[in-house]
């Protein structure tokens, strides 16, 4: 993602897909959603490995953990 709006759009295509098909998701509930979110996050650097991919360095992940927080109480 290079912009807040990618990111924005990402989200929302993400949303759709788990409309049209959450039925096959691993995580069907808020709450393993969540849970497997925290893990890969922990274990990301891992699978950046894996993949031959770079961490990225420069994250801002004050600004997700803030729109995770806000989701809970934003209409």
């Amino acid at each position: 993602m290079r912009s807040r709006d990618e990111l924005v759009s990402f989200v929302r295509e993400l949303r759709e897909d788990y409309l049209r098909r959450g039925h096959e998701w691993e995580n069907q509930s808020l709450d393993r959603f969540l849970e497997a979110l925290a893990a890969w996050m922990r274990d990301s650097p891992g699978w950046y490995r894996n993949v031959g991919k770079e961490l990225p360095e420069g994250g801002d992940w004050t600004f997700l953990a803030r729109a995770l927080q806000a989701a809970t109480v934003y209409e």
